[in-house]
């Protein structure tokens, strides 16, 4: 019941003979994937305002780019959901994700800060996760004066960038305990989120060849991402792991039907529900992984869009 649609572009990468990940450097699959974006993902609508900003990090400034939606001037302090983008902790960067960025933040009617955390295999684990802490720490010290309303929030990504938005409101929540109002997230919103590292799930054997993510891909970017098998046990890599995922922001876990990852992010929005939190999961079960920005070809990306961006909106729409 694969969608005719990605069926589709599948067969066309076949054709064209788009060369799989795992058989490129990460220098060449990081243009691939910023190429790739020109005829998969639709037009980059309008916005207010682009603002270039950095974060202090643990090893160095931080990149981060904040967007501001459509007729943000009357709205006062606006709710803000930071966003980690996705590529496996490997590929992407803020230009592969400004057009889902730009999407979010006009549909959902708020401010989106998208963060450029290093990547592997120059920035190996936990690179990524200290730099999305500490952006994520930065943007709340610093909500006021940007014009962001330190109470509304949220935290989100795809991917990779789903794994890292997972951990930081694990880190969040437990700053808060520590400290209460260190960190405070309203809302969590997780698009096929990596959440075991260990790549165990039978979505893995299921979905591994095929449907564009594939098992040596997964397998290429965990190792070019972990450098220690025990690593993978690490609930900052493998947040599914944790032991205690109680206290947690509500959140959206959204999964796609052929992709690999697709157990381990059902499992994750199961461990979040049993533990008492808020957690809704939702499967588009006739696509295949990264879809949420291919709506330039898929039309269920847009649906896809639309639906995390009312639950944005309906988390962080009030103080």
């Amino acid at each position: 019941m694969l969608h005719p649609q990605a069926k589709a572009l599948l067969e066309l990468m076949l054709e064209r003979g788009v060369p799989p990940t795992h058989t490129l450097t990460p220098e060449a699959a990081r243009r691939l994937y910023l190429e790739r974006r020109h005829f998969s993902q639709p037009p980059a609508p309008d916005i207010a305002a682009v603002l270039a900003l950095q974060a202090s990090g643990p090893h160095g400034p931080i990149p981060m780019r904040l967007y501001q939606p459509l007729h943000a001037a009357d709205q006062g302090p606006l709710p803000v959901l930071v966003y980690f983008h996705g590529g496996g902790w490997v590929i992407g960067d803020l230009d592969t994700h400004d057009t889902l960025c730009r999407q979010l933040a006009n549909s959902a009617g708020i401010a989106v800060l998208a963060v450029d955390y290093r990547l592997g295999p120059e920035h190996r684990f936990p690179a990524a996760v200290q730099d999305s802490v500490a952006a994520t720490v930065w943007v709340h010290e610093h909500a006021t004066q940007l014009g962001l309303d330190p109470r509304r929030m949220a935290v989100g990504g795809d991917s990779a960038g789903g794994n890292l938005a997972a951990v930081v409101a694990i880190a969040a929540r437990d700053l808060c305990r520590a400290r209460p109002g260190a960190l405070p997230l309203a809302f969590q919103l997780l698009i096929y989120p990596a959440t075991d590292m260990r790549r165990g799930a039978e979505s893995h054997q299921r979905n591994g060849q095929g449907y564009l993510l594939t098992r040596d891909t997964i397998t290429y970017f965990h190792d070019h991402y972990i450098t220690d098998a025990a690593h993978d046990q690490d609930w900052r890599a493998s947040p599914l792991l944790h032991p205690d995922l109680a206290d947690l922001p509500p959140a959206l876990v959204l999964t796609a039907g052929y992709d690999p990852l697709r157990d381990e992010g059902l499992q994750y929005a199961q461990r979040l529900s049993e533990s008492g939190n808020q957690a809704a999961h939702v499967s588009f079960e006739r696509q295949i992984h990264g879809f949420v920005l291919m709506g330039r070809v898929i039309d269920e990306a847009d649906v896809a869009v639309a639906l995390c961006a009312a639950e944005l909106h309906r988390r962080l729409a009030s103080p």
